[in-house]
């Protein structure tokens, strides 16, 4: 039976290899399953990539040639243009965990855009998913 200790380092390289697993994954791999996902609720690709340009500041044609190249989520953060500052007030829980509360800040991102995507598929009002003051 492991110790405590063990067991922690254990957990520690198994989070640490899912996420160089997710770093090296390319972001087609992943786009084709929001579009999926919003479609299935009566929205559109176009909306997925307009949260994805608002996240990462990408124009429709800089992130039609990362998704065509296979271009890595890694490579597709660092290398974003314009980082939204109001990304920092996407908040609650996507995936099981608490966006907000995430560390590694690699992983905060993909968790923000996830839950950009999610907010699209469960219907949110655009402006409400792009954190537009009101009007």
């Amino acid at each position: 039976m492991k110790d405590g200790a063990e067991g922690i380092r254990g957990a520690a390289a198994v989070a640490s290899s899912a996420n160089d697993r997710i770093r090296r994954m390319s972001v087609a791999s992943v786009h084709v399953h929001y579009v999926a996902k919003v479609e299935k609720k009566g929205r559109t690709r176009a909306e997925v990539d307009e949260v994805i340009r608002w996240l990462t500041g990408y124009s429709q044609a800089q992130l039609e040639a990362l998704l065509a190249a296979g271009t890595d989520f890694e490579t597709f953060f660092a290398e974003a243009p314009a980082m939204n500052p109001n990304r920092f007030l996407i908040t609650g829980v996507i995936c099981g965990y608490r966006v907000e509360a995430i560390e590694d800040p690699f992983m905060r991102e993909i968790r923000h855009l996830d839950k950009l995507v999610d907010e699209v598929s469960k219907g949110k009002a655009m402006e409400k998913v792009l954190r537009e003051p009101p009007a």
